[in-house]
């Protein structure tokens, strides 16, 4: 009971609803239900030539463009800390490298999320929804 001002004060009646699964012991893990006869269809689609070849076109663009784009961010932090006086150079009036380069690096960005949507719309969509199509019906 909480006393307030010396009158006598009431217990509100909330209670911990995570009380009772402490007071059941150890935490354990429910039965896992069994898995769908459809499961190894996924698994023999997963383990086909299409479905590698899609993930190979995806993997060939998304790594080296990743890693380009990684080392051109990485060289304008580097070159930010370490060279302030080259950063610090004016192009035109009051525009200045760092400036120039701080919006090369938007500029990059809209550019490769550009290309990942054309190249994923030319070499990987058609592909997929094929393998989409062709899983879904094997599965009904």
């Amino acid at each position: 009971m909480d006393v307030h001002d010396g009158a006598q004060g009431t217990r509100l009646g909330v209670e911990d609803p995570w009380a009772a699964a402490l007071d059941a012991g150890p935490w354990q893990e429910p039965p896992r239900p069994e898995p769908p006869e459809r499961t190894g269809v996924y698994q023999e689609v997963q383990a086909g030539e299409e479905f590698r070849e899609v993930r190979r076109r995806y993997r060939r663009f998304a790594f080296p463009a990743s890693a380009a784009f990684f080392v051109w961010y990485l060289a304008y932090l580097l070159t930010a800390t370490m060279a302030p006086g080259l950063m610090a150079r004016r192009v035109d009036g009051a525009v200045n490298v760092a400036m120039v380069a701080g919006l090369a690096q938007f500029g990059t960005t809209f550019l490769l999320t550009w290309a990942y949507a054309r190249h994923a719309r030319l070499r990987r969509d058609r592909a997929a929804l094929e393998l989409r199509w062709d899983t879904q019906e094997r599965v009904r």
